[in-house]
């Protein structure tokens, strides 16, 4: 286990925070992201952290999130706004991990649902609508029933709307399937106190990898 290693699921874990608040208030989503936080529930024998979610780009944005909740440096309301509600859901989820590692019924509920949706998006994509209505019916049927959920905040027009209902759910569950990784590899809320720099410089490192490998892809025109 190693900072980088933990860094990594945490960053899992904010990205879905950071799209369910997307869904939520404005009715879209990301898709390579979305992608990747989907793909990571149903990846229960990946060789690496990188590997649950397919590649590291597919974390750039949980990376991006969670730098900004670590720097704290946008002053702007609106900004303050949006990174306290991606932090509640983020927490949320962590919260939800350490419930469910208490329910043993639930976690075998967990596990044959996943397989289930693992045999059915054999020959879909991921973020198809059936698929994602699979998850999200998983999460209400598991992690909804405890006594602490999650409160999501937002536009009823876009709440209200059941893709994005379903959309919700299934982050919500991509983000305690990244809260459960984060604390095999040794993640703790400790951790989250007092290790702020180091997780700092791991995300800003990913990051730079990341960057590094899109200016070989796309080169800057001359």
């Amino acid at each position: 286990m190693s900072i980088e290693e933990s860094t990594l699921a945490l960053a899992g874990v904010f990205q879905a925070a950071e799209l369910v608040r997307s869904v939520a208030r404005q009715g879209l989503v990301d898709q390579t992201p979305f992608e990747s936080s989907l793909y990571s529930i149903l990846q229960v024998n990946a060789d690496s952290i990188v590997a649950v979610y397919g590649e590291l780009s597919g974390l750039k944005c949980g990376l991006i999130a969670l730098s900004r909740q670590l720097q704290r440096n946008d002053p702007t309301p609106e900004s303050r706004k949006r990174e306290m509600e991606a932090m509640r859901y983020a927490l949320g989820a962590i919260l939800l991990e350490r419930k469910l590692s208490k329910r043993s019924d639930v976690l075998s509920r967990l596990g044959e649902g996943i397989e289930d949706i693992r045999a059915f998006a054999e020959t879909r994509s991921v973020a198809h609508p059936e698929v994602v209505t699979q998850m999200a019916r998983l999460y209400s049927n598991t992690l909804s029933t405890f006594d602490y959920r999650i409160q999501v905040s937002g536009e009823p027009r876009y709440l209200e709307n059941t893709s994005n209902a379903d959309k919700v759910r299934a982050l919500l569950l991509a983000g305690v399937r990244s809260a459960v990784l984060w604390r095999q590899k040794g993640g703790t809320r400790l951790q989250l106190l007092f290790s702020r720099g180091k997780i700092l410089r791991a995300t800003q490192q990913f990051l730079e990898q990341i960057n590094v490998v899109d200016r070989i892809i796309h080169p800057p025109r001359e």
